[in-house]
């Protein structure tokens, strides 16, 4: 579960020849040093691209340090995978897209080629043409025509149907999990042959296996869902299945990593990851997620498959993604007190007593650095990440959780104070957010990932919540889970365990961001009219507009205006905080009795549809500042040094200059799929 990318080079003729890395068409790049490091690479339409630094890497050993890039070298190999994903026309377009920009010789200062720039950066941050986050698909601001003219110049290739669709509305959302709608036909997500319906999708997996009783597979997870004379079957994403051809190089490098595995129990780990990615076989990813989060000795560690299930609408299907830790030693050791007191906190949480955990099983938590990132991880990231995600799994072998502390650490370094007192309420508020709410943050991402996810049990007999909850399964967990994280910000608990000096402003702080955000300065990142679709807004929506409208009698969350602008103020946090804990109570119950109505009405009746006026002005509001409301990273490059023999005798750090030269680098060094399947 989200909070809501790794190089590899030649450096001698002849070395790690199998990667297929292009030596001669290196990067350009600028090394910086600590001091006068520079977070921010660029900015274009609503994206705004930084750097991240990877502190710790020169004490790790030569070993370790090898491990560190044979892992990136694997999560690299599959990027053309997430792209696939996305949606079947991608690979084709985003090749015609990048032959145009490295063989353009016209005017390249014009106000169509520079609109069709800006055209590919946002394609290639979103790993196609469907916006990262919204999933409207990306509207170019040239013509067909102009497009036609670039093909024709540069002697480039692009289908009549793919060049068709980057201007009309066919396709027109990548994941579509509206009521009323079939949402497989509605999502453009190549997750579903094109005529495959929502109930072809239930109606196969009701009968499909989903393994011993009580440890059920995640099915469905490694596959596209297809028609084949007649027949649904499944295509399964594996070394000689789909995929197969960047499966391979997948396996080639973890290969390489288990050859300078940590310890025994880490080799065998990455052992069955191989399996896995070999056979397709869910019950060996179970084994494998099981060998994982039991492996937690060593300086290193990874996330690496098809995980997250949020761009498939019905809840079945895993994006391709990695990314790459190396241990914060200051950090883990700080926040290792709340895993050691996650039954405390699961104790007196305000759950029903038949729906608690009688014993939370090994959540372990640490503050990593990311090494590196791909596929559904990159360019846009998490800070925060819980696995595995299958909930047998989660109670009998527990979970692992990890906060991205050097991302988080970029994002700080790079943002201002502007937007916080625009829509601040008061200079209190200002203040608080100020001084504490870096920290609320960071606690608010533990809890969630520690504490939030792994709390709770499912009762017996009740499936899974992508059988039960179906379209509004990932909504509710991340509810649930930010709800945990804020009903225990405002406990006297986290300064007893020495995690903070004043509970009651930070938890303050914590809550007016978080109704700040889910009420107003979220709406930045949607067009007016739009209602909101994205999980992660929706549930921080659903959270704050029914903890408004219940706290509306006793005035606890107060709508002020004022010179013509909305602000909400909080004037009983304590009360916010019981409101908050009987909405926990409930979104726990709608999970541990599969009720689906109760989802539905949450979700639908609080956190999908906008005030079109309080819309309308946030945007107006924010129309002053010119930093972009979406950031992403582009990643360090990892760079081989050899001796006289070929031997790697250290890695290199060096980062990139620009986004696009990141890009064209892993598009000629990276690109293991064809462009048309």
């Amino acid at each position: 579960m989200k909070l809501k990318q790794m190089l590899c080079v030649f450096a001698a003729a002849g070395v790690l020849t199998s990667c297929g890395v292009d030596a001669k068409k290196e990067p350009k790049v600028a090394e910086k040093k600590a001091k006068e490091f520079e977070y921010v690479v660029e900015q274009f339409a609503d994206i705004k691209v930084l750097r991240y630094q990877i502190p710790g890497f020169d004490e790790l050993t030569l070993k370790e340090k090898k491990l560190v890039y044979y892992l990136t070298q694997a999560g690299l190999s599959g990027r053309d995978i997430m792209w696939d994903q996305n949606y079947r026309h991608n690979l084709e377009i985003r090749a015609a897209l990048e032959n145009i920009n490295n063989n353009f010789k016209g005017d390249k200062e014009s106000e169509d080629f520079k609109a069709f720039t800006t055209y590919l950066k946002r394609v290639w941050f979103s790993n196609g043409i469907h916006h990262h986050y919204s999933n409207d698909k990306l509207k170019p601001t040239f013509s067909k025509e102009y497009l036609e003219t670039l093909l024709k110049e540069t002697n480039t290739e692009l289908s009549t149907e793919a060049l068709e669709v980057i201007f009309n509305d066919k396709d027109a959302k990548k994941v579509n999990k509206k009521a009323g709608v079939d949402n497989v036909l509605a999502s453009a997500v190549n997750f579903y042959g094109a005529d495959i319906t929502s109930k072809d999708v239930e109606d196969f997996y009701a009968k499909a296996d989903k393994g011993p009783e009580g440890q059920p597979i995640e099915a469905g997870l490694n596959s596209k869902l297809v028609r084949e004379d007649g027949k649904l079957v499944e295509k399964v994403w594996k070394s000689g299945g789909m995929y197969g051809q960047a499966i391979d190089k997948i396996i080639y490098w973890l290969g390489k990593a288990k050859e300078v595995a940590e310890n025994e129990k880490q080799a065998k780990t990455l052992e069955l990851l191989i399996e896995y990615y070999k056979t397709g076989d869910l019950h060996t990813w179970d084994e494998y997620a099981i060998a994982w989060v039991e492996s937690t000795e060593g300086n290193i560690d990874w996330i690496n498959g098809f995980i997250e299930v949020y761009n498939d609408p019905k809840g079945y299907r895993g994006s391709y993604e990695t990314i790459v830790q190396i241990k914060d030693f200051d950090m883990s050791k700080k926040m290792k007190v709340l895993s050691d007191n996650a039954q405390w906190f699961e104790d007196n949480s305000p759950l029903d007593p038949t729906h608690k955990k009688k014993d939370v099983v090994g959540v372990s938590y640490k503050t990593v650095n990311v090494a590196g990132e791909a596929g559904d991880a990159s360019p846009s990231t998490p800070i925060g990440v819980n696995l595995p995600n299958n909930n047998w799994i989660r109670q009998q072998h527990g979970s692992k959780s990890v906060s991205l502390g050097n991302i988080i650490g970029s994002y700080n370094n790079a943002g201002g104070t502007g937007r916080l007192k625009e829509f601040a309420n008061d200079q209190e508020e200002i203040d608080l957010e100020i001084k504490y709410g870096k920290l609320a943050d960071k606690l608010h991402t533990a809890l969630h990932e520690v504490i939030g996810h792994a709390s709770g049990v499912i009762n017996d007999g009740i499936g899974q919540p992508k059988e039960t909850l179906k379209n509004y399964a990932s909504t509710m967990e991340e509810g649930r889970a930010d709800l945990v994280g804020l009903y225990y910000l405002m406990d006297p608990k986290l300064q007893e365990l020495g995690l903070v000096d004043d509970w009651q402003k930070v938890g303050k702080a914590a809550y007016d961001g978080y109704i700040r955000n889910g009420l107003m300065t979220q709406l930045i990142r949607i067009n007016l009219g739009d209602d909101i679709e994205e999980d992660h807004m929706v549930n921080r929506q659903w959270v704050s507009a029914w903890a408004f409208e219940q706290g509306a009698k006793d005035n606890v969350i107060e709508k002020v205006t004022r010179d013509g602008k909305t602000f909400y103020n909080i004037n009983d946090y304590e009360k916010l905080r019981e409101i908050f804990g009987r909405l926990l109570k409930e979104a726990q119950r709608i999970k541990s009795e599969g009720d689906f109505e109760a989802a539905k009405a949450l979700v639908e009746g609080y956190g999908v549809k906008v005030d079109q006026d309080i819309h309308k002005e946030v945007l107006d509001r924010n129309a002053q500042f010119t930093s972009a409301p979406y950031s992403g990273f582009v990643n360090p490059v990892l760079e081989p040094v050899t001796d006289a023999d070929g031997n790697i005798t250290n890695i290199k750090i060096i980062q990139p200059e620009t986004f696009e030269e990141q890009m064209n680098f892993y598009a000629k060094n990276y690109n293991f799929l064809p462009v048309k399947n």
